[in-house]
């Protein structure tokens, strides 16, 4: 996140309340922008093409395969991109930047073959009784998406945002038009599968372009990123295990009897469910740009003053001085990011049930909105300790805060299905809290003790 941080900066050392509104405007479009675009691709795709391009019933089951894409192509590209963004990172700091590029390919061919020759025989196992086309465009549409998670790891580095966001804009935005065009022209609901896709590969050429103009490679392809000292295997699990963790209370709702029923082959989707908990995600737009300001920009500034202090043989006195302050902005990030997410949770509160209506969204599912809600902001929380301790490389307890988060989510969820619909959602809350606590607790402690370590374990 190194080039977000840059950029940041810049805009928040504006004297000008425009210049500090476009840097928390910049901060919570880049941080939320993929995943709220392809959401908001997703629900228009949806909206436009019901009656006109094909039933509801079928755009109930594109809109379930797209989310199940999106699904398993995170899990299974979590820690593929923090290692790579860990692999970039060192690179750059060693003025190595020709070597980005190389290791992107090598990496996109080591994880995206696998995940090729995989993915034909799960999609005949779990979509039985589909078209071919189908099938294939599902098979395309995830390892599309596993390269898109990858680069989007690697853009957010790049200090061109504006063509960052306008690239995002033009894939999602692509994928609504050439879905829409498509499932009007007679392929039905292969046709917005194909236009989804096609949006995805819109998305990868243009990023591929950036990275490229940015970073000039010495080679076509390398797998440097495999060898000894480079592989940050720590971060493998810690990947896996977040991003698991964030959708297992949504696999326990699509699956449950209960809760849960078959849209289209094997793949389940939740109507009691599933439309809160996502429209509970964009309340996390204004934590996610306050998260990103504080943790990118002040955070990383005195993140910066103490590691320069200790490489440089810098007085004890003022390497303690700016380890307070680290230990000082890393909580007022933390309380700040409590103040905005309670806010827009009031807000939400206020307002919600009229947004609802005003949508066309039936306010029944307003109490459960509110729930996830909660739950959400907690999960900011979760990020907000996990960055302090990536950037102590403190990876051993990172991982095992996010397995903790994938057990407690998985048995709180479980729990609140089978104590009954009153308590949906709660389970998702009870993890997330209980997680934030832990991360928190653990990196207070760190933080403590972060001089001791520093120095004895050098």
């Amino acid at each position: 996140m190194a080039g977000i941080g840059f950029e940041l900066r810049r805009l928040s050392r504006s004297e000008t309340y425009l210049g500090l509104l476009r840097a928390y405007l910049y901060a919570g479009v880049i941080g939320s922008g993929p995943w709220v675009l392809s959401i908001l691709a997703v629900l228009i795709l949806g909206v436009m093409s019901l009656g006109v391009v094909v039933p509801a019933a079928k755009i109930t089951a594109f809109q379930t395969s797209v989310t199940w894409l999106i699904a398993l192509s995170l899990i299974y590209s979590g820690g593929t991109q923090l290692a790579y963004t860990r692999y970039v990172a060192d690179r750059l700091f060693e003025g190595q930047s020709g070597r980005v590029l190389p290791n992107l390919f090598g990496i996109l061919l080591v994880t995206g073959l696998p995940l090729l020759l995989a993915s034909i025989p799960v999609a005949l196992w779990l979509l039985p009784e589909t078209s071919p086309a189908y099938r294939l465009l599902m098979i395309v549409g995830l390892n599309l998406l596993n390269t898109v998670w990858v680069l989007t790891v690697l853009l957010s580095g790049l200090k061109r945002y504006r063509a960052l966001l306008v690239l995002y804009f033009l894939g999602y935005g692509g994928s609504v038009a050439l879905g829409f065009a498509l499932g009007k022209a007679g392929l039905g609901m292969e046709g917005l599968l194909l236009g989804f896709a096609l949006g995805q590969a819109v998305i990868i050429l243009g990023a591929l372009a950036l990275v490229w103009r940015e970073y000039p490679p010495a080679r076509l392809i390398e797998f440097d990123f495999l060898r000894a000292g480079r592989r940050h295997l720590w971060l493998l699990p810690i990947g896996f295990f977040f991003n698991a963790a964030v959708w297992a209370d949504k696999f326990l709702f699509w699956l449950s009897p209960g809760t849960g029923g078959r849209v289209i082959g094997d793949l389940h989707a939740s109507v009691i469910y599933d439309t809160p908990i996502f429209l509970a995600y964009f309340t996390l737009i204004p934590g996610m740009a306050v998260f990103l300001l504080r943790m990118e920009v002040d955070f990383v500034r005195a993140y910066d003053r103490y590691y320069r202090a200790v490489r440089e043989g810098g007085a004890l006195t003022a390497i303690r001085a700016y380890r307070a302050q680290m230990v000082v902005t890393a909580r007022e990030g933390i309380y700040d990011i409590i103040k905005i997410q309670g806010f827009t949770l009031l807000v939400l509160i206020a307002l919600g049930p009229s947004l609802l209506a005003f949508f066309h969204i039936p306010t029944l599912y307003f109490p459960l909105l509110a729930i996830d809600s909660v739950g959400v902001g907690l999960q900011l929380l979760v990020m907000a300790g996990l960055n302090i301790l990536f950037y102590l490389d403190r990876l051993g307890l990172a991982a095992a805060v996010s397995a903790t988060m994938l057990i407690a989510n998985l048995a709180f969820s479980d729990l609140s299905l089978r104590l009954g619909p009153f308590y949906y959602g709660y389970g998702f809350v009870l993890a997330m809290l209980l997680t934030a606590l832990l991360v928190l607790s653990v990196t207070d402690r760190v933080l403590d003790r972060l001089t001791y370590t520093t120095f004895m374990l050098r």
